[in-house]
């Protein structure tokens, strides 16, 4: 995996960046595009890493960046609407500064272990957000990887982000494959329903690739073991585990798992590695 940088001192100092763009993906995300005051990235980072967004007075979290870091106009950051920061930030327009660090914690191994493998990207709900920078990032350097299937479900249409991007651009790529699903049949909806790990095992892939998944715990629970069921080695399976997280540097202790804190030693984790965690988590 990828080196944490969330100890250098250049993380730890907030700058400020611009949001320049709002895009409504669902009735409750939103994916927000955020520039440095001249342009450009606030900083640089690997796929799977996270940045602290905070606006004094109202608050700070972490999010996952959610564009690759082979685009260096912007990054972007696409935010469920649950709590005080975030209803704010649903209700700001295009110009609105805000403070900025990072990146924190680790990335996807996408210059190690991914290169040359074929890819199984599963996400749920908003669990696709963090695997869409990835996801770019082999889009973008194409000829370092093999074939892309993407399995991508939530609770109805409306509730699957980044549509027009899983339609209209990855799916007509090719050697990638977009395979989406609901959970309940709704009028207007031609695709296939039912839920992601039922799904997964459906399709049948072979286990000669490497996995990504993200979603709720639940989903990610019943991903593996459909996966285990197809014969995939959890040594073969990288996830990216984001609740808890909240100073970024392993001091507050929201985030130790057992042995670990996710901010520090994760977020992105192979799934082997997690069997020594407690299993309440």
């Amino acid at each position: 995996m990828s080196n944490c940088s969330c100890n250098s001192t250049n993380a730890l100092v907030p700058t400020i960046g611009v949001v320049t763009d709002i895009r409504v993906d669902t009735p409750d995300v939103k994916t927000f595009r955020v520039t440095g005051v001249q342009g450009g990235l606030c900083f640089d980072y690997v796929p799977g890493q996270c940045a602290m967004l905070s606006i004094p007075g109202v608050g700070e979290a972490m999010f996952s960046i959610t564009s690759s870091p082979t685009n260096r106009e912007y990054m972007e950051f696409s935010i469920k609407k649950c709590g005080i920061l975030t209803d704010w930030l649903h209700e700001i327009e295009p110009g609105q500064q805000v403070a900025i660090r990072g990146p924190y914690g680790n990335g996807f191994p996408v210059d190690t272990v991914l290169k040359g493998r074929d890819l199984l990207f599963i996400a749920g709900g908003i669990g696709l957000a963090p695997l869409r920078s990835v996801i770019n990032y082999c889009i973008d350097n194409r000829k370092d990887y093999g074939t892309i299937d993407i399995v991508y479900g939530a609770r109805s249409a409306e509730d699957l982000v980044h549509i027009d991007e899983l339609k209209t651009y990855w799916n007509s790529l090719e050697n990638v494959s977009v395979h989406l699903t609901i959970d309940n049949p709704q009028e207007g909806w031609d695709g296939h329903v039912g839920f992601v790990p039922a799904y997964v095992q459906e399709l049948g892939f072979d286990v000669d690739r490497t996995v990504l998944v993200c979603g709720p715990p639940i989903m990610i629970k019943f991903t593996l073991a459909s996966l285990g069921e197809l014969g995939f080695e959890k040594s073969q399976v990288y996830t990216t585990m984001e609740l808890k997280m909240k100073c970024g540097i392993g001091t507050c202790g929201r985030c130790n798992i057992g042995s670990k804190y996710v901010c520090k030693d994760g977020p992105v984790f192979r799934c082997d590695e997690l069997e020594s965690l407690p299993a309440e988590y």
